[in-house]
């Protein structure tokens, strides 16, 4: 079975979005343990990029689930 060409660029994407939501979430945490607030782009990275990155995934596997009834 040959996948569709738009899986893996997706899978990349939601990937990255998973990481650097992450490290923004690791960010924020560590700019209030030192008493200061973090910069609105990293705040709204960590707040939406995650949920995104989720829907992707989510996206991804029923993608997968539907190739695999067909066959």
């Amino acid at each position: 079975m040959t996948s569709p060409g738009y899986r893996r660029p997706l899978t990349i994407a939601a990937a990255a979005i998973a990481f650097l939501s992450l490290a923004a979430v690791a960010a924020v945490i560590a700019v209030a343990y030192n008493g200061a607030v973090a910069p609105v782009w990293v705040t709204s990275t960590a707040l939406y990029g995650l949920p995104v990155a989720f829907m992707l995934a989510v996206l991804l596997m029923v993608d997968a689930v539907r190739q695999r009834r067909r066959q």
